[in-house]
């Protein structure tokens, strides 16, 4: 490989910070989307069906092609498919923003989504042919991680603001200055990278990785929504065996999407399952104490949103603690400590009670949230450094490929645990006045009981209360559960992590064709 200087230079930090800006808007885009349905349904007038699907389908486009484009970026050059990301994000949100029928901003989202699978992981993948030194590489990811993590809570509060001003296709217009900034500043500062001996592109794989993934994802979200039903469940089936049917298909193949060796190296399995797995945490916590600031507290989204930028210093905190850190702990240990913040977060979520507070709810969501991002900026790093540098992409694209399951599962899991209690104790809860109806979608979540309490002249308040009570007993036990998974879990990876080094460097090349890279800042073309 051609030699490159070990220290980074101003034009990588500078490359950095265009990575984090076009990055960050695809973890905004994710949430700044929930203020906008409103007005959207208002205008465009979208059926049940088409409502979902103008929410998930972004998620399904993000998760289904990440493996895709990972591997396409490895071959063909890293800065060439994020240029192109841009250029599809910018163009399929100038798309979203005018989309005058439900099917044009469905299709316009799946875009979306495909503009973000191509950006998320060449731009990882990219930090690790600008950062060589071992030290500088954990700053820079650690300050992508941190940034990217914040997109989540800008997103909610971004929509409203602008929503506040200026019609609903706002919320999509933001995307297209910095898309175009990306594309002027990226020939300048970012290096190109690519593998021409990475093979041809395996098709096959391709369609059997979206044959595996959309459906079990699909699934997933059907039934931690609407319970069991014969669809989902056959579609999870489906998706399984296509799953297994990909595997094989990348250990028979000359040119795998995936080298599934990787997962022979125990940073790399174990840095893709606990992204997993703390995302599964992040997601289920998240889901229940926003329910509650807004449905048990009263808090409008907006005032939800914005009381949870108070736990923006703890989380940024967490990311200043573990950078220094990371140059000296081994990653096993700091994981552990990463999942212990989520274990003292789900430990004060034990503790809510129906007239609590909105802080004891902050603290738990605090906890919860300072250890996800200091997990992901350990993980990134296992995960780049634990591939081949021509590989990094598609590794990058894997674990962030496990994170969309764990977002799913932790709806699906920790959302069902909380929904079956509120069944349990709602059960034998009854109101004068109320039809089979009424009395069934009072009963089946804390957002009917309200609509339906709202209606009842007399006697809604105590429908109400008890359906409070019961939603905080579901919240309860679902934090027991996480407080004693995520700590047996930390115990666990502490363990099997014992051997990764304090400052890992890149794994030897495979012997073959050497790997073209240049660090100038040649013409993307």
């Amino acid at each position: 490989m051609t030699d490159v200087k070990t220290k980074a230079g101003t034009r990588e930090w500078i490359g950095l910070s265009v990575l984090v800006l076009g990055s960050l808007l695809i973890t905004i885009d994710i949430g700044v989307l929930y203020f906008a349905l409103p007005p959207i349904s208002e205008a465009l007038k979208p059926s049940g069906t088409q409502q979902l699907w103008i929410m998930d389908i972004y998620a399904f486009g993000l998760a289904g092609l990440m493996i895709t484009m990972g591997w396409l970026g490895d071959k063909f050059g890293r800065r060439r498919m994020l240029m192109i990301g841009a250029v599809v994000f910018g163009v399929a949100s100038v798309c979203s923003a005018y989309s005058n029928s439900p099917g044009m901003l469905i299709g316009s989202r799946a875009l979306l989504g495909v503009g973000g699978a191509i950006l998320t992981p060449t731009a990882l993948a990219l930090i690790s042919n600008m950062f060589h030194n071992p030290k500088e590489r954990k700053t820079a990811i650690a300050a992508f991680s941190g940034t990217i993590s914040a997109g989540a809570a800008i997103g909610p509060i971004l929509g409203g603001l602008l929503l506040g001003h200026f019609w609903w296709g706002s919320v999509f217009l933001i995307n297209v200055p910095v898309m175009l900034l990306l594309l002027i500043l990226a020939p300048l500062v970012l290096p190109e990278f690519s593998n021409p001996a990475h093979g041809r592109l395996d098709v096959l794989g391709v369609l059997l990785s979206l044959a595996a993934i959309l459906p079990l994802i699909w699934g997933i979200k059907e039934l931690a929504i609407n319970g069991y039903s014969t669809t989902p469940t056959v579609a999870l089936i489906a998706g399984a065996i296509f799953f297994i049917a990909f595997l094989l298909r990348q250990r028979s193949t000359t040119s795998p999407l995936i080298d599934l060796s990787l997962f022979k190296a125990r940073g790399f399995s174990g840095g893709v399952v606990i992204n997993l797995l703390v995302m599964l945490a992040f997601a289920g916590a998240s889901l229940l104490t926003n329910q509650f600031l807004q449905l048990v507290l009263g808090y409008s989204a907006l005032k939800a949103a914005l009381w949870s930028l108070a736990v923006s210093p703890v989380v940024g905190g967490a990311t200043g603690v573990i950078a220094p850190l990371a140059h000296k702990v081994k990653p096993g240990n700091l994981l552990a400590g990463a999942m212990a913040m989520i274990v003292i977060g789900f430990g004060f979520l034990t503790q809510v009670h129906t007239s609590s507070g909105v802080w004891l709810v902050l603290a738990g969501s605090a906890g919860v949230g300072a250890g996800l991002v200091a997990s992901k900026q350990i993980i990134n790093e296992i995960v780049v450094t634990s591939a081949p540098p021509e590989r990094a992409g598609s590794a990058v694209a894997v674990s962030e490929t496990f994170s969309e399951f764990g977002a799913a599962l932790g709806v699906a899991t920790l959302g069902s645990i909380a929904s079956a209690v509120f069944h349990k104790q709602m059960a034998g809860v009854t109101a004068a006045g109320l039809d089979d109806k009424a009395l069934h979608a009072a009963r089946d979540t804390l957002g009917g009981t309200t609509a339906v309490a709202a209606q009842l002249p007399q006697g809604g308040q105590d429908l109400l209360n008890a359906g409070r009570t019961a939603f905080v007993h579901g919240l309860n036990l679902t934090a027991i559960v996480g407080v004693v998974g995520v700590a047996a879990l930390a115990l666990f990876f502490n363990f099997y992590l014992r051997r990764t080094p304090v400052l890992a460097g890149f794994p030897e090349p495979p012997a073959g064709p050497p790997v073209e890279t240049s660090l100038a800042a040649e013409p993307a073309v």
